[in-house]
């Protein structure tokens, strides 16, 4: 999500996209995961449905990978962990790399907390 100014820790995104406070632009980019069991894949990871989720299959780092089309900037990056009914495995910590293309990528922000709930990456 794109914001203009800053938003505070916990704010609920969905709230703030209906005010337009922020703007939903993952729907412009093109999304991939370093695994998925069938069933819990981009799509479920996507769809606005905090009952379906993505589910890892395969080696640790756990990936996913946010391709733009074209220069982007943005502000927020907001994720949903629920420790409570997962069941297998919820990262406790992530780290954000930025840039042109896979092979130059470089960690902006590493060992984030992640507070169970909605959790935003300013």
């Amino acid at each position: 999500m794109a914001t203009p100014s800053k938003t505070p820790p916990g704010a609920d995104p969905k709230q703030l996209e209906r005010t337009g406070t922020v703007r939903e632009i993952g729907s412009q980019a093109v999304w991939s995961l370093s695994s998925c069991k069938p069933g819990f894949g981009v799509d479920q990871l996507r769809d606005d449905n905090l009952e379906t989720y993505w589910q890892s299959d395969g080696s640790q780092p756990h990936l996913v990978n946010i391709q733009f089309r074209r220069r982007t900037t943005v502000k927020m990056l907001c994720i949903y962990a629920d420790y409570k009914s997962d069941e297998s495995y919820t990262p406790s910590k992530i780290s954000v790399r930025v840039g042109n293309n896979f092979h130059n990528l470089q960690e902006i922000r590493s060992n984030i907390n992640i507070k169970y709930g909605a959790s935003n990456l300013q």
